[in-house]
């Protein structure tokens, strides 16, 4: 702890510093001002400098911006960036971002999310913070298992936008937050004067003798017409921990794919159609089928394929200011077939028969954005509709009629959403974000689910945010927001036969009400360009936000009554605040990055603190560059506070993990499209557990990747 508070001590006192320099530092500039099609912004400020990672393109905010320019908590992890960090899981990629926890990332079938204090590793609380690939929802729930199911090697992008601000664009409950994950195009592979590109690549993780295999193949056919296939082989036995133990259960096989056409037409071929297949599948034998922890449930085996279809049409209309219309249809399929359950404690039980569990989604959404432009301001209304129709599907090869597999009750949900939200910009200083959405949603529950009914209920999530840049450097901001989150079909359905830990049995929580949200956001952020030397560039953002949560949803506590319970209940109210800090410095031979996050959550009933809060932590990275031979090398070191609380509801130990990392892109011509990466990750081999985690973390990791591209 004490490290800990001397960095964050040095961090406090480093912002303040920068705050002055910003305001005072004669001929500074400001990066470009968002404009029309949001990439001359990203362009913009690159002419001043590298493009850092609070300059990055932010798409998933309303109107394109650049983070550092968006009022409110945003972070976007770009190519270069999960290059960099080699990752196994999509966990790996979010390690750096302040507010976010990847819980159980180290198994494959265990990996789920943690923003801001919301999100659990029992139980995924994928209800909570929404996933979108592509635009598509992500949503799968069962009992010890992670909620999202992919491949980091499929993705060019991650946004992560935390608090509930998102709910107007994204759906209403997203209280946590929402994470945004885009495929590789194409046009990310073919140079100019390319029409075909193949890009081979491979790489070597030593703890679990991890592998990767990974081939992608696009081609332009002609103007209009784009096409990229690729293909990805991964797998791993049981890794270690810092002590030299094995993880049981934590090895993996897994292939996944992606097909992915664009074909552009009209003015300037600026309208898109693009159709994309993408497929995951991960196998394992004798998994540990508590994925999200230690529990001694003992094993089984897995087969689980995730599956994504999108449709997507996009017409911006440069000419037209009433036009910028995007459509998005998708299906996404999530299946989990287990099998051979073996070495389970106690008497035979429902959660361990050979089963097929499943969710398939069905979503349309449409919307346009109208600009209308003064002399001193500019306005964009988007408005639009999200439409989905959700099969949640459980079945057992033991006979159990459809809707008996208790824990896991079948069912299928309708929302419908509608939504406006207004960007209003004044004299390029003033940006105001007034939004609000209404989500109608229903529920049915399969035949044979003892007193279950169907149910419907609707929602609101109205927001107000706004930003002011009061000179070149420095800007504040702020937002207020409010959100609700239905039940889910699992809390709505769920039900239980009398036994030991309640006698009675647990029936349908058919009168459970919303969860509410209301969050307040207060922040500034700092841009300083050409401080120490020609083309360098400086970026901080700091956020405060408190979060109130009522009618907490949670398992029934009455364990003892010998009549009927109802299988969960609103028992709790919550509040979570903190602050996150975000930077970067930039120069041509050198960079530095930061992120830190310090949150805190009571049950506003017991006075406790809640178990989901992660420890205080500060990430660092410091790297350097060797421009005439393409090699980037550097530092990253994360710190971790004692923390009273988590997963086990015991105390946790702090702990410093340190990684070193280097890259060489070679600029000699003849090497052009080579590419090689080594990271050594925990350097010190340190013993460690995040205090959300279920399983103790990796051990010291030696990282290798090869990579090639040819081009004609």
């Amino acid at each position: 702890m004490g490290l800990v508070a001397r960095n964050v001590t040095a961090l406090l006192g480093g912002a303040a510093m920068t705050i002055m320099v910003g305001a005072h530092v004669a001929g500074a500039q400001q990066a470009e001002q968002k404009t029309e099609t949001g990439e001359q912004t990203q362009a913009g400020a690159a002419k001043k400098g590298r493009v850092t990672l609070l300059q990055r393109l932010v798409v998933g905010a309303g109107v394109d911006k650049i983070a550092i320019d968006t009022p409110q908590a945003v972070t976007v992890v770009d190519q270069e960036q999960i290059d960099q960090d080699q990752p196994q899981t999509i966990g790996d990629t979010l390690r750096d971002v302040p507010g976010v926890t990847a819980i159980g990332s180290d198994r494959i079938f265990g990996e789920a999310f943690n923003i801001r204090g919301i999100g659990g590793a029992a139980a995924a609380d994928e209800s909570k913070i929404i996933i979108n690939v592509d635009g598509t929802p992500k949503f799968y729930e069962q009992y010890r298992m992670g909620s999202f199911f992919s491949d980091p090697e499929l993705y060019k992008q991650v946004e992560v936008l935390r608090g509930p601000a998102s709910s107007t664009l994204y759906g209403s409950g997203a209280l946590g937050g929402v994470i945004n994950l885009t495929t590789k195009d194409a046009a990310d592979f073919l140079a100019p004067g390319q029409n075909n590109a193949v890009r081979v690549k491979s790489a070597y993780d030593s703890n679990g003798t991890g592998l990767l295999g990974s081939t992608i193949y696009a081609t332009r056919l002609n103007d209009n017409f784009e096409f990229l296939g690729m293909g990805n082989y991964r797998q791993s036995d049981d890794y270690k921990d810092g002590n030299g133990d094995e993880i049981p259960g934590s090895s993996f096989d897994s292939w996944s794919g992606l097909a992915k056409g664009t074909y552009r037409f009209g003015d300037g071929n600026e309208q898109s159609i693009r159709l994309s297949y993408q497929r995951w599948q991960g196998d394992g034998d004798d998994q540990a089928y508590a994925q999200t922890d230690d529990n001694d449930f003992g094993t089984v085996d897995r087969k689980v394929t995730d599956q994504t279809l999108v449709f997507a049409y996009e017409n911006p209309a440069s000419d037209n200011p009433w036009l910028d219309l995007k459509l998005n249809l998708s299906y996404s399929d999530t299946s989990n077939e287990q099998s051979n359950a073996s070495g389970i404690p106690g008497t035979p039980n429902q959660l361990f028969d050979d089963s097929d569990y499943s969710y398939k989604t069905l979503q349309a959404r449409l919307e346009n954005t109208f600009e209308y432009k003064a002399d001193n301001f500019e306005n964009y209304l988007t408005v639009g509709t999200q439409i989905s129709h959700q099969d949640r599907e459980a079945e057992s090869i033991a006979g159990i009629q459809p809707g008996s597999i208790l824990f896991h009750p079948e069912g299928t949900e309708n929302k419908y959403g509608f939504y406006a939200q207004n960007e209003f910009v004044w004299r390029e200083k003033l940006t105001l974000i007034p939004g609000i959405r209404y989500d109608y949603r229903d529920t049915s529950p399969a035949d044979g689910i003892s007193g279950a009914e169907d149910s419907s209920d609707d929602a609101f999530s109205p927001k107000l945010a706004a930003l002011y840049k009061l000179n070149d450097n420095f800007s504040v901001f702020g937002s207020v927001a409010h959100t609700e989150r239905f039940p889910t079909i699992d809390e709505l359905y769920s039900t239980s036969a009398p036994g030991r830990t309640y006698p009675g049995g647990r029936a349908a929580s058919l009168d459970l009400e919303k969860e509410t949200s209301n969050n307040y956001e207060a922040g500034f952020a700092v841009s300083g360009y050409d401080l120490v030397r020609a083309g360098d560039t400086l970026q901080l953002k700091t956020t405060g936000f408190y979060n109130q949560i009522r009618n907490l949803i949670s398992t029934n506590p009455n364990n003892r009554s010998r009549l009927p319970v109802t299988y969960y209940v609103n028992i709790n109210e919550a509040k979570i605040y903190g602050v996150e800090v975000e930077g970067s410095y930039d120069a041509e031979v050198f960079f530095t990055r930061l992120a830190y996050s310090n949150i805190k959550g009571e049950d506003e009933e017991t006075g406790e603190p809640l178990t989901t809060i992660p420890a205080q932590t500060l990430a660092m990275t410091i790297g350097g560059r060797i421009i005439d031979y393409g090699v980037e090398y550097g530092w990253r070191s994360t710190f971790a506070a004692h923390a009273d609380t988590g997963f086990t509801g015991e105390p946790t130990a702090g702990y410093g993990l340190h990684d070193i990392f280097a890259s060489w892109k070679p600029i000699d011509e003849k090497y052009a499209g080579f590419e090689a990466r080594f990271a050594v990750e925990n350097l010190f081999d340190k013993f460690y557990r995040n205090n959300l985690a279920g399983t103790d973390g990796k051990g010291r990791t030696f990282k290798i990747t090869l990579a090639k591209q040819f081009g004609w």
